[in-house]
């Protein structure tokens, strides 16, 4: 796959001088020479290296670098500055960047540079590469991802999940909360203990109670003595899936079970010990039902011990190529197909896509293409029509707030610029608006 570098210079002399010699190397490379858009690009487009000035009004370069290590720490950053001093040098190195180069710069200095960058990136995804193959390998749980926001939760996770507190998971339906619940039990101290899985919203309350709690023989009509999912998660995990569509009542009994850590089956007059981890998901705002007196203030205080928020795929575009090859690796085998890959067109409509389903419809959807297709590559016109036809664009609450009609517009902007390759006298005529 061809490197993808962004270049940033207020210098348009400098700027156009990288940008002719990095493309003759055969690089994808995109240039400005503003800070402040080459953040939007950031947030927008995938890059593998970044080469940025450091001095430049408004938006400097420390702040592109410090916004790459933040929410894309995979990108190699590359200092460039006329202000060689060793004091710079020393804070760039400590904030992360890989390389710092003075100007005037020697083009065969900057062109090793890159190569050595991009060979650091394609070590740590060779490295990444054979962890994934390792833990497919073991049967473990695989949650595959290059965006950063992603990473730094993936890392949190392993960090909380030897501590065995409980852990609540939230996050938009599809998002993949049981796969980061599964992921937590594998990495806890006891991932040799039993994975209970149950989703609350599938039962009635009465159905739910004996699930969970089990029963005595003869405790009612039917009743055959049976083990419930909570004594059957002793030594493991118990994953509490739409926590949220719990009654009441069940809050109260399960929060005695969090408290006493035992559990009494119904009909039965001895509680039974269990030390099992509470793992609960919600697609709701938990917050917002715990003030409305919905949900259990107490009970949300027990689960949220830690909060994992897991972000729809509408915020991490660089994954879904990624996953969308995933899916289609794994799907074109068991529909006994050959197909190679995805077409520029199709990948570039779901790239643009919303995702309202999130990463399960994205697997949906290629499915579906795999289904359709003849060939041994996945176009566009195997797409659902409505995808090629963007007539679907997802609203989303905003850090757990409604965006107002403010936010939606500063995001169309920011498509808009986005396809119009970051030209602003072109996205201005596109919008309708003058450029000012």
């Amino acid at each position: 796959m061809t490197a993808r570098l962004l270049i940033v210079d207020d210098e348009k002399i400098a700027l156009r001088n990288l940008e002719h010699v990095l493309t003759k190397e055969g690089y994808q490379v995109t240039a400005t020479q503003s800070g402040g858009q080459a953040l939007n690009l950031l947030d927008s487009q995938p890059f593998d290296v970044v080469l940025t000035d450091l001095k430049m009004e408004k938006v400097d370069g420390m702040q592109v670098l410090r916004r790459c290590k933040a929410n894309h720490p995979d990108i190699e950053v590359i200092m460039i500055t006329g202000y060689a001093t060793l004091e710079s040098a020393v804070e760039a190195m400590k904030e992360g960047a890989f390389h710092y180069v003075a100007k005037p710069f020697r083009l065969d200095e900057v062109r090793q540079t890159v190569a050595e960058a991009l060979e650091k990136i394609r070590l740590k995804r060779e490295n990444q590469a054979l962890r994934e193959q390792l833990a497919a390998v073991q049967g473990r749980t695989r949650i595959i991802t290059r965006d950063g926001a992603m990473q730094k939760l993936l890392e949190m996770t392993r960090q909380v999940a030897p501590t065995g507190c409980n852990i609540l998971i939230t996050g938009e339906s599809g998002t993949g909360k049981e796969l980061f619940a599964r992921y937590l039990h594998e990495h806890g101290t006891h991932p040799e203990g039993p994975f209970v899985a149950v989703n609350c919203g599938a039962f009635n309350e009465d159905l739910l109670a004996n699930e969970l709690f089990g029963n005595e023989k003869g405790a009612f009509t039917g009743a055959t003595g049976k083990k419930g999912l909570i004594e059957a998660a002793d030594g493991g995990t118990l994953f509490l899936d739409e926590i949220t569509e719990m009654s009441p009542a069940m809050q109260v009994k399960l929060l005695r079970v969090i408290q006493e850590k035992e559990v009494q089956p119904l009909g039965s007059t001895r509680p039974v010990k269990v030390d099992a981890r509470f793992v609960a998901a919600s697609n709701r705002d938990m917050k917002e039902w715990v003030a409305e007196g919905r949900f259990r203030q107490d009970l949300w205080f027990r689960l949220n011990v830690v909060n994992l928020h897991i972000p729809p795929l509408s915020q991490r575009r660089e994954d879904i190529p990624l996953l969308a090859h995933h899916f289609l690796s794994r799907s074109a085998p068991l529909m006994g197909k050959s197909i190679r890959g995805f077409s520029d067109e199709s990948l570039a409509l779901l790239k643009t896509y919303d995702f309202p389903g999130n990463v399960r419809e994205l697997e949906n959807i290629v499915e579906r293409g795999v289904a359709l297709c003849q060939g041994d590559t996945l176009e566009a016109a195997h797409l659902p029509d409505d995808l090629r036809d963007l007539t679907i664009r997802a609203f989303r609450r905003k850090d757990g707030q409604v965006p107002t009609l403010e936010d939606q517009e500063r995001e169309y902007i920011l498509w808009v610029l986005d396809e119009a390759n970051g030209n602003q006298t072109l996205a201005a005529q596109m919008l309708g608006i003058d450029r000012v």
